[in-house]
């Protein structure tokens, strides 16, 4: 009776739901899925930092700006491909390295890498500050390229603001809020401080500003900011191939 009683369950764990809902996602669109992952993680971070600040000093600590970005995407991009290039690993490009950004401050966009070398991003819009245009055009264009920020768009730029001078990342977690004129975000490193020589940076979850906040952070001369959406090709596929 026993050997049977072990026999039903082994049979239940493998016709359960969840093994049977992850056969029928099975090359099936999965854009909305990663990114679901991706905030998923990055609120498990968070959760695990307990707001206390994490290393990003060194090249590996995965809560430097980029790092943090980088990792929660890796975490999950396994599980998925482009229809398009299936053989083509999913991966998050390098920030344009400083002498190719020239005129422009370093940060304001990610290396050049096709799809079919991997990349399932594309660039929804960019800002970067022009000098023909007076100071409040240029505030003008800033702000309408934060209204076309979308849930899961991967935003990179060069700034200069209350927290700091420089590269940052972050990943939106909801579309822009016509409503409270907000976006809502997840980083890590954005705020932060030195401890002996070492910097430690703050993880954030379901941050939000207003849309002049970070327009006015990037909206000066030499500046600028992209954000980069998934392709609407991305696919599931169960397990690591």
């Amino acid at each position: 009776m026993k050997k049977w009683l072990s026999l039903l369950c082994l049979l239940c764990l493998c016709f359960s739901p969840s093994a049977l809902a992850e056969s029928e996602w099975e090359g099936q669109p999965g854009r909305d899925m990663l990114i679901d992952r991706i905030i998923e993680t990055g609120h498990q971070l968070f959760v695990k930092a307990n707001g206390k600040l994490q290393r990003a000093h060194y090249a590996g600590d995965i809560y430097v700006c980029k790092n943090f970005t980088v990792h929660v995407f890796n975490e999950n991009c396994n599980d998925f491909y482009m229809a398009e290039f299936p053989q083509a690993k999913l991966k998050v490009p390098n920030n344009l390295p400083k002498d190719q950004c020239k005129p422009y401050s370093y940060g304001y966009c990610w290396e050049d890498v096709s799809a079919a070398d991997g990349n399932p991003f594309y660039i929804a819009a960019q800002f970067l500050y022009d000098d023909s245009l007076s100071k409040e055009q240029n505030m003008e264009k800033a702000m309408e390229f934060m209204r076309q920020v979308q849930r899961g768009d991967y935003f990179q730029m060069t700034a200069k603001y209350y927290y700091g001078n420089g590269a940052h990342s972050a990943i939106m977690i909801s579309d822009y809020d016509p409503a409270t004129n907000k976006v809502h975000w997840m980083d890590s490193n954005m705020a932060g401080e030195k401890r002996d020589g070492v910097r430690y940076g703050k993880v954030q979850y379901d941050a939000e500003k207003d849309i002049s906040w970070w327009a006015d952070a990037f909206c000066k001369k030499t500046r600028g900011a992209t954000l980069y959406r998934l392709r609407d090709d991305i696919m599931y596929r169960s397990g690591e191939q």
